[in-house]
Formats: C-alpha cells, structure tokens, sequence
C-alpha cells in the first residue's frame, strides 16, 4: 500500500488537549466543553467561542476549559476531530445499506454530509475545520485529503480491492467538487439550496463514474 492510500491519522482529542481524558468523567466533561463550543459556533460563529463563553454555556469554570484545551485553537480542532469522526462513522453505517448501483455508496457520503450540515450543532459554520485552514486536522494533509483516502478505503473494501493512488486521486477531485458546491449550498441558506446539492450529487456521480467504472459489489 501507498503512502497516497494509507489512512492518515488524525489530530484526535488526546493529541490536542492538555490532558489525556483517561477517566469517563473527564471525557464526559470535554463533551460537555465540546457541546457547549458548537452550540455557541451555531449562535454566532467561530468568532462567539471564547474560553468565558464556554465556561459559562458548559457551567463549568474557565480553569477546567484550560485544563483540558489550552486555548481556543485547540478546542475548536477537538470539535472539528469530532465532526469529521462522527461524519465518518455515519458513512461506514450506511455503506451497507446502499443501492447495488456503482457509486451509490458515494451519493450517500453526500446526503450525510448535508444532513450533518442541518442537524448537528455548529456542525454548518465550522464543518472539519476547513474554514479555519484546509490542513486543520493534518498539516501535512488537507482535510478533503483525509476524507479522499477514508472514503478510498472504504470503496475498496466493499468491491474487495486495494485502492490505488489514481482512485485516490480522482475521489478527492470529487470530495473538492463536493467541498465548494455544498458549502455554497449551505452559506446562505441553513437548510441548503436544493440546486446546489442535486448539482453536486449529478457532478461527482458522473466524474466518478467516467474515471473510475465500478462493478457491481
């Protein structure tokens, strides 16, 4: 395998944070941080999230946000680790149960995606942190990067072949035709534009399957 095609890992809670959360309870207290931060990135974007501000939503003091994130920067790289973990956990779910058709399982990577963008807090404002900086979660990989090679992955274990760098290659210029289209879909509208969306699901089905021809699973 590649260095194009291995998972790469991610800047997780335990990398970013002061303090490693060993204990339930304090794992429980960072979701609590991590849920205060998005409810607040919803109220009034990145910028709404200070340290008080957190403290004050989670009802906790400021000395336990700084015990575990030693600034806003890092708390807001724990909550895009979050998004993009829970993002991808929602896709392996509903891999299984898409349409025999080639690509299909991509068409649902979408719908996650904009149903995330509407249901989960802060979830539209902060995405995986790509509106702070394109390498947020990697820095030496763009986040759509990391979803190329996720998505790479899980393709080849539901056609049952090792992914190759040309696949990984095309799959991103899916994920970057996805990345704009749903983030327009989605700038002015909380819901999305409809237009936008249906234009990106027609866009990346028809460039996958141009470049990458799929046999049924």
């Amino acid at each position: 395998m590649s260095d194009e095609t291995q998972e790469p890992t991610l800047a997780t809670d335990k990398v970013v944070m002061r303090t490693e959360p060993i204990q339930q309870r304090s794992a429980e207290r960072i979701e609590t941080l991590l849920d205060a931060a998005a409810v607040l990135v919803d109220e009034g974007g990145i910028d709404g999230v200070t340290t008080s501000a957190v403290a004050k939503r989670s009802k906790s003091s400021v000395g336990v946000v700084y015990r575990y994130f030693p600034n806003i920067q890092t708390l807001l790289r724990a909550l895009a680790v979050r998004n993009m973990e829970q993002y991808l956990e929602r896709v392996r779910e509903n891999v299984e149960n898409s349409p025999p058709e080639p690509w299909s399982s991509f068409d649902r990577t979408l719908d996650i995606f904009v149903e995330m963008n509407r249901e989960v807090p802060g979830f539209r404002a902060l995405r995986f942190g790509d509106v702070i900086d394109q390498r947020f979660l990697n820095p030496e990989l763009s986040n759509n990067s990391i979803l190329a090679r996720a998505f790479a992955q899980q393709i080849g274990q539901t056609y049952d072949f090792e992914p190759d760098d040309d696949l990984v290659f095309h799959v991103e210029v899916a994920v970057e035709i996805a990345s704009g289209l749903l983030g327009r879909a989605f700038q002015l509208d909380p819901n999305g534009d409809e237009r936008f969306i249906e234009s990106t699901r027609e866009l990346c089905t028809a460039y996958l399957k141009t470049h990458i021809p799929l046999p049924r699973p």
